[in-house]
């Protein structure tokens, strides 16, 4: 990581100002429609949330009492004036001179000034010196200014600040009416501190509206540290969380494969319940991405179109693109249909735009259309899928097949037991399936597979025992089989099962009170071996051993094979907890399966299986200490006395903002690798950000990024470097990514929060926005 962070040691400042001054000129977020009940919430489109840098610049007068009252709650013009002063004539016609602290309160607003003169024709109150207005929604000072009734006031040099915003600011001339509406000429505008604040919006005219929270203006330049980034003709921007449409600041960054990029995305508020981001990026090596993001939800239906599209690639002279598409509608008498496809436009798309190596290893991409049902007895479901084949290096057996379609029904039913001295439950169902499994190379059909079952349920407090029995049949309608092959091979066994476990407790005086559980738990498998050579594989695998496996009827997913069973799996969890808080102390579990007849049923690439148990399989999980929390897990063989898989966590979390985390993972004659990531402030105003996952076969790191983060009163800058592999072959890539916050007003930069937050464990951005 080190090594990283020279590579981009270029001082941050001087990068800064550099990526700013070439930044085009764009309008902030603009008004939306009122939310609704069924609102979507843009993600990275409302504006960030702005801390109180300093105590408020403008003080209100001590006889000023502090304001509660909400913008849309401003008292009305029928309220009486209450006045004071040191001195003041009123002359015959209703003028009035008042001199020396004089202060007004009309309302819930209130004034002062040093010198006040009121014409009564008008009903106008004119103020000189050191003058002071406050209401529920601003805050001013200014050398002049005057005031009625019914249009408000106006005020010249002036000061001015927002307490619930918080925000603050100076104009030549500021008009307010008494509905908290504000005009102000010639005017700068920040949340930063009000001495030489770091970033300010300097307008000729700006208009706040504080009771719809809406704000606009015009010849607009925003400032940062003394450098003009951004010229804007117009400009708009919320003075709460609404959603608004309009131009947001730009994203910056560099890859290895595209060059430089540039992003300059624009937000459409459509309607309360859709909406459309536009995100545009001129790639330097390639040419401009067309990313557009369409949202819909209502109170029936949800989901989401996107589509990157680059015409005529630079480096490859074809047309790029990448479609998504998520639907979910919830149908009457509890039916809910979900849609889900992607597709792409070549096989090197995520190697060119992926910007980790998740995407490079992308092999294909799903499309499936589902429809379920579920009631208290009865779950129905329905799908039909396909892929699309993003490797054309895979060979043609080894693709997924296509369910063109699969059908599904399970259902459950639970004979109540009315006499509670008997503890004895029945209940009786059935799990089918029928699926029509499709592909170009090799056998496909159809497969049928019906599964009865009947239990019996002994459940008491502290125990249970559960004795099962079931029936299974399969078969298959085959096309494109091996010559001789048969056509309609079919299967049926039966099987039997007996659960049982405890849950046994006490409580123990371990530095402390605390509650220790021990639940032991034995299942019995009884399945008669059936030969299944001749039935095709169209889904079936074996999944990783874990305790969970430990304890399915079968050690296979998918219906293809059902492996003969003469076995009994033995497992025990232990747990303590805090007896005061409940907080769980330590857990852990250790279990296997003991064979009283060797499994024959063998999938074609299994190996077969030696001796007279499983592997043993354990897991430790430790919370006991403050901040720290350690979790391992083991698959030990022991015909060969080795590992097969291990993994091993330790983290370290003593707030949200900080974290650091180590791990290791062990497959054997697979993976070998270790990870350190961690989030950490280094003072006050810098925090550090890096992750590496470091291969110790091949010593070599598969991925790593550096960050750093400084942190001001009203704005942050971020600076990230990573270093990833990027194709199936190895080739690794590079990138750079600026993001720079303006508390208050927007961000520029692809943000780095949901980034941070996945590729570090316990890390959360909420307390650094606060």
């Amino acid at each position: 990581m080190l090594r990283l962070l020279r590579h981009y040691s270029v001082t941050l400042r001087r990068l800064l100002h550099t990526i700013l001054w070439i930044l085009l000129a764009l309008t902030v977020e603009a008004e939306g429609l009122s939310p609704p009940s069924v609102l979507i919430s843009p993600p990275q489109l409302v504006t960030l949330p702005v801390p109180q840098c300093t105590a408020p610049s403008i003080n209100p007068p001590a006889t000023m009492p502090p304001s509660t009252t909400r913008s849309s709650e401003i008292a009305g013009a029928e309220k009486p004036f209450s006045i004071s002063s040191n001195s003041g004539v009123l002359n015959l016609n209703g003028n009035a001179t008042l001199n020396g602290n004089v202060n007004l309160t009309h309302g819930d607003r209130q004034l002062s000034a040093k010198d006040v003169q009121y014409d009564e024709s008008t009903r106008t109150f004119k103020l000189d010196g050191a003058v002071n207005y406050q209401d529920p929604v601003v805050r001013l000072h200014a050398s002049s200014g005057r005031y009625d009734s019914i249009s408000g006031g106006s005020f010249s040099e002036a000061e001015f600040e927002l307490p619930e915003r918080p925000a603050r600011g100076a104009a030549n001339q500021i008009s307010l009416n008494t509905q908290g509406h504000l005009l102000l000429s010639k005017v700068w505008f920040s949340t930063c501190a009000a001495t030489n604040p770091d970033w300010r919006l300097r307008a000729s005219t700006l208009d706040l509206d504080t009771r719809t929270q809406q704000g606009n203006g015009r010849d607009a330049t925003v400032e940062f540290l003394g450098v003009p980034i951004l010229y804007l003709p117009y400009i708009s921007f919320p003075l709460g969380t609404q959603r608004k449409s309009g131009f947001l600041f730009p994203g910056f960054g560099h890859t290895t494969r595209s060059g430089w990029q540039l992003t300059l995305p624009y937000y459409l508020n459509l309607a309360p319940n859709y909406d459309l981001l536009l995100q545009p990026t001129q790639y330097h090596e390639r040419g401009v991405n067309l990313d557009g993001e369409l949202r819909y939800l209502t109170d029936k239906h949800k989901g989401s179109v996107r589509l990157d599209f680059l015409q005529s690639d630079s480096q490859t002279q074809s047309n790029r693109n990448w479609l998504r598409f998520n639907h979910r509608s919830e149908l009457p008498s509890g039916w809910r249909l979900d849609l889900n496809a992607q597709s792409v436009s070549d096989s090197d798309y995520f190697e060119d735009f992926s910007n980790s190596q998740y995407g490079a290893s992308t092999v294909f991409l799903q499309r499936v259309a589902q429809l379920t049902y579920r009631d208290e007895i009865w779950r129905l479901r329905g799908d039909i899928e396909h892929f699309q084949i993003i490797d054309k290096n895979l060979e043609a057996l080894d693709r997924p097949y296509s369910r063109l379609p699969s059908l599904k029904a399970s259902g459950l039913v639970n004979l109540a037991n009315e006499n509670a001295s008997n503890p004895m439950r029945l209940s009786y169902g059935i799990e089918t399936e029928l699926v029509n499994f499709d592909r170009d190379a090799g056998v496909k059909g159809w497969r049928f597979d019906a599964k009865p079952t009947l239990s019996l349920d002994f459940s008491q407090a502290g125990y249970y025992l559960r004795p099962t029995t079931s029936w299974r049949l399969t078969r298959y309608a085959l096309a494109q089989t091996a010559p001789g092959a048969e056509q309609t091979p079919t299967r049926s066994l039966p099987a039997g099962a007996f659960d049982a476990g405890a849950l046994l407790e006490r409580t123990a005086n371990l530095g402390g009170l605390k509650r220790i559980t021990l639940e032991p738990r034995l299942l019995y498998l009884w399945t008669p071996y059936r030969d299944q050579n001749k039935l095709p594989i169209f889904d079936t695998a074996v999944p990783d051993l874990d305790f969970v496996q430990l304890f399915r009827s079968t050690s296979y997913v998918g219906a293809d094979r059902v492996a003969d069973a003469n076995q009994a799996s033995l497992g025990f969890t232990s747990q303590i907890f805090d007896s005061i808080g409940g907080r769980r102390l330590l857990s852990a579990t250790l279990g296997k399966i003991f064979y009283f007849q060797t499994p024959q049923v063998r999938l074609p690439q299994e190996v077969s299986a030696k001796g007279h148990q499983s592997d043993l399989v354990a897991q430790l999980g430790v919370t006991a200490w403050s901040h720290w929390d350690v979790s391992l897990g083991l698959q030990w063989n022991p015909q060969i006395a080795k590992q097969e898989r291990s993994q091993v966590r330790l983290r370290y979390r003593p707030d949200s903002e900080r974290a650091l985390n180590l791990a290791y993972r062990f497959q054997r004659e697979r993976i070998e690798q270790a990870e350190l990531s961690g989030a950490w402030p280094i003072n006050a105003r810098w925090n550090a950000f890096g992750r590496t996952v470091y291969d110790l076969q091949e010593k070599t790191a598969l991925e790593s990024f550096t960050g750093l983060e400084y942190k001001a009163c009203c704005w942050r800058v971020r600076l990230v470097g990573r270093h990833f592999i990027s194709n199936r072959t190895g080739e690794r890539d590079t990138g750079i990514y600026l993001q720079l916050e303006l508390n208050g007003l927007a961000s520029v930069g692809s943000s780095a929060d949901t980034f941070f937050e996945q590729a570090i464990r316990g890390y959360s951005s909420d307390s650094i926005k606060r």
